[in-house]
Formats: structure tokens, sequence, C-alpha cells
């Protein structure tokens, strides 16, 4: 999977201050993490990977002594610290999860909800977690699976061979790139989410409000076309049932060690 980097960063910072308001699946997915934290009991410093608008990162705090929040957009980083003013205990840090800034064994836990799609480089992303974690350290996250958005990946293969939706990889994959960067013990949990929308440009006004529009590198530069897009909503359109249209969100959730 290749990602424009530059766009990613623009993307999520033009989103920062629209993000909270329809970041639902975002939330639900988050507390379910936050739940598995309870469980796994983690002590000392927590590190949020992608912390976005820190919309977590306080609940965070009920299981670690400290938190350093960190992400690529400064305008996100801005929304966090505005939230999060008054706790000392959390720390923010901008910066790329795939260069983290930290040195070996530096922090007790990793938590990142739906932001290491984001990255280019898994593998490495793993190792240099494993690396940053100290002994005994969890790496709890959550990230999309392939079948995510199937029904407009679908939509638009019936339009043109362009790339307008973002490949996620699999749990397999995921499982064979912790394993490499040296995690023993991994759980691993897949959920399918259903969201509604009143329209197809609902759906896609909503992604590119939370920052996840298509970011992938090489795609098509051509300017879509009104009549491409009218297509694309006609034929995602044909195989809804009833006034609104229903987008498939597939969940990984991991907790390794």
């Amino acid at each position: 999977m290749y990602l424009d980097k530059a766009k990613v960063q623009q993307s999520f910072a033009a989103a920062s201050a629209t993000y909270d308001g329809v970041a639902v699946l975002q939330g639900a997915v988050g507390k379910v993490l936050l739940a598995t934290i309870d469980n796994e009991s983690p002590t000392g410093t927590l590190l949020d990977l992608g912390c976005g608008t820190g919309f977590l990162t306080l609940g965070l705090l009920d299981s670690a002594r400290s938190i350093i929040a960190l992400d690529i957009a400064v305008p996100m980083l801005k929304v966090t610290q505005s939230k999060l003013a008054d706790k000392d205990s959390v720390s923010s840090v901008c910066a790329d999860a795939e260069q983290l800034p930290f040195v070996k064994h530096s922090v007790d836990g990793v938590f990142s909800n739906l932001a290491l799609q984001w990255c280019i480089n898994l593998e490495v992303v793993f190792a240099d977690i494993k690396r940053t974690l100290r002994p005994g350290g969890a790496l709890i996250f959550s990230t999309f699976g392939p079948q995510t958005l199937q029904e407009l990946k679908t939509a638009w293969a019936k339009v043109d061979e362009h790339s307008h939706v973002n490949d996620f990889y699999s749990e397999q994959q995921l499982q064979d790139f912790l394993r490499q960067a040296g995690f023993e013990e991994i759980k691993i949990e897949t959920r399918l989410y259903q969201s509604s929308y009143s329209s197809v440009l609902a759906l896609m006004k909503e992604l590119k409000q939370i920052g996840a529009h298509n970011v992938i590198e090489g795609r098509n530069k051509k300017i879509t076309t009104k009549t491409a897009l009218q297509c694309m909503i006609a034929a995602y359109e044909q195989h809804q049932t009833g006034e609104q249209i229903t987008a498939t969100f597939e969940v990984i959730m991991v907790i390794a060690r």
C-alpha cells in the first residue's frame, strides 16, 4: 500500500475543526479500546499514537500515570492541547508515527485508535514501536480492514479503473508484520460496523471532514467529472434499500506484546 504522506498530513490538519463533530465511529471504536486497556492494566507512561483531537486521550489517564499525545498534524495537536491544558500529566509531540522520536524502552504502552492505516510501512512502524516499548509493554490498536467502504469501492469500479478508495491490510498481514517486529503474544478481533447516511454525497462529505478521503500516491491526477460522480452514485444506490445508504467499516482490534 502506497500513501502520499504529505497529503495525509494536509488532510488531517484541514479536518481538525470538523473532526469531533463527525467522528462517531472513531469514538465508538475508541471506547472499546479503552475498555481493553482497563483489562490490560498498563502503568507508567502511555503513548497515544495518532491522537487526533485528543478526544480519547483524557480517557487514557484513567489507565496510566502520564500520557504522550502524538500526531502528525499540528492543528490536531493544538485542539488536544486546548482540551487538556489543565492536565500536567499530558505532553504533546508533533511527529510522524513512522519516525518515533523516543529512545529505546521509554514507554510502558502504546495506544492507537484508527490511525495506523495511514502509515506506509507497517513493518517498520511495528518494529519501532517494539523498540520504544519497555519489556512486557503492550501495543493496543485498532485499524481499518480490507472490507472497509466496500460499497464505495464497488461503485467506483463500475465507472473507471482508477483507485478512489484506500486499501487496507488484512488481519493475517497485520499478524505477520507484528511477528516480524518481535511481538509474540498477539490477540486479534475483527468487527464489522454499518453506518447509515442520507446520501452517497453525505458519506463522502463525512470522510472529508475526518480527513479520511483518498490519499493514495499515484492515484488518478485528473479531476473527477460530474458525469463520473453521478455514475458512481447511481451504481452505489442500485444495491441499497430504503431511503438511506449504508457503508461498511471493517475494524481490526489488536493487543500485541
